[in-house]
């Protein structure tokens, strides 16, 4: 049960089984503002300590059944915002030791010093007020974070589609292809049982692995005929530009490297660095799976739909020496198995 407040008065429980000493520390109390309760053992401290909260709590050490030291353990996991004095008539190090380990702040010696009791509990209270604060501090932080966080997110997820967006608007025969590659290469990666940090990264890259397309000229990315080979070659720079693009921006993801490396292939066959098996990023290889199964079951200008089954006997057929295997099984499954279709189908 929280306390409503960290400001005066103070709550303290009192727990000693001698009567004379519960109205001593009652009496020494009363020069600090203080609220005070009283159990003679630990089965009744319990009991209060469910229906209150408190401030400190002023144990003894040595009481008949349960000890001291076995209800501090039991305070020290059941309420550790509050804090703990231990109250000893002996002054064994090992005892004090093994108080100090359960997590009491400090202990007091009987028979009791005035100065050295309400010295103790002031400095005790100060500090419980300290750490009180500094919990409401650090949630306070810890929510302005999130909250900054989540709308740096929501920012960044924006400028990302906005980004896609604009690349599309220039070939109108490739709208929607980086939205449902990403969107296919989520799922694949998600297959695949990759963090979701790691699975939105792969996502946000789909979105704009086509960037650097906004160098080729329009009539080229729209030519219904086969390209000649310096076309294909101005095609071919995109990956490369779309890096350049975004390469000096500190992304969560490494978003310029992924779209760098989306076309290449296991065997080195592909571009723009001929790299070959695992020296490209997971995310690339991934993406790179999404992209031509979708690319294969779009229409382009220079040629009809071949259809998800082509594209899947593609990749399928190429797997291990153009498609990273895994990849490629997982996104078998995810057409044989879990009926994945695209959002627009």
């Amino acid at each position: 049960m929280p306390l409503e407040s960290i400001t005066q008065p103070k709550k303290i429980l009192i727990v000693d089984d001698e009567e004379p000493v519960r109205r001593t520390l009652i009496r020494l109390l009363g020069k600090i503002q203080t609220e005070c309760r009283i159990a003679s053992n630990a089965g009744e401290a319990r009991r209060i300590l469910r229906e209150e909260a408190f401030h400190l709590i002023l144990c003894d050490i040595l009481m008949p059944g349960e000890s001291g030291l076995e209800l501090a353990g039991y305070i020290r996991s059941e309420y550790p915002e509050t804090a703990l004095i231990m109250v000893t008539g002996v002054d064994d190090p090992d005892v004090v030791e093994k108080a100090l380990e359960l997590g009491a702040y400090g202990y007091i010696v009987k028979p009791f010093k005035v100065s050295e009791v309400i010295i103790n509990i002031s400095s005790v209270l100060r500090r419980q007020r300290l750490e009180a604060e500094n919990r409401i501090y650090q949630k306070n932080l810890e929510k302005m974070v999130a909250d900054r966080t989540l709308k740096l997110h929501s920012a960044l997820n924006g400028v990302i589609q906005a980004i896609g967006r604009t690349v599309e608007s220039r070939d109108s025969y490739t709208a929607g292809h980086q939205r449902r590659s990403a969107e296919l290469a989520r799922s694949i990666a998600r297959k695949l049982g990759l963090a979701e940090d790691r699975v939105e990264g792969i996502h946000m890259a789909g979105m704009i692995h086509d960037l650097g397309k906004l160098s080729v000229p329009a009539e080229i990315l729209s030519k219904p005929a086969q390209l000649t080979g310096i076309e294909f070659d101005l095609i071919k720079a995109h990956p490369k530009v779309g890096y350049n693009i975004l390469k000096e921006i500190d992304f969560p993801w490494p978003l310029a490297i992924v779209i760098l490396q989306h076309h290449e292939r296991i065997n080195g066959s592909g571009y723009p660095n001929g790299l070959r098996g695992e020296e490209t990023l997971l995310e690339a290889r991934i993406l790179a799976v999404a992209d031509v199964v979708e690319a294969m079951a779009s229409h382009r200008p220079y040629r009809p739909a071949v259809g998800i089954q082509k594209a899947l006997e593609e990749i399928s057929n190429n797997k291990g020496l153009l498609y990273d295997p895994e990849a490629v099984m997982a996104c078998l499954k995810l057409f044989y198995e879990d009926q994945f279709r695209f959002s627009n189908e």
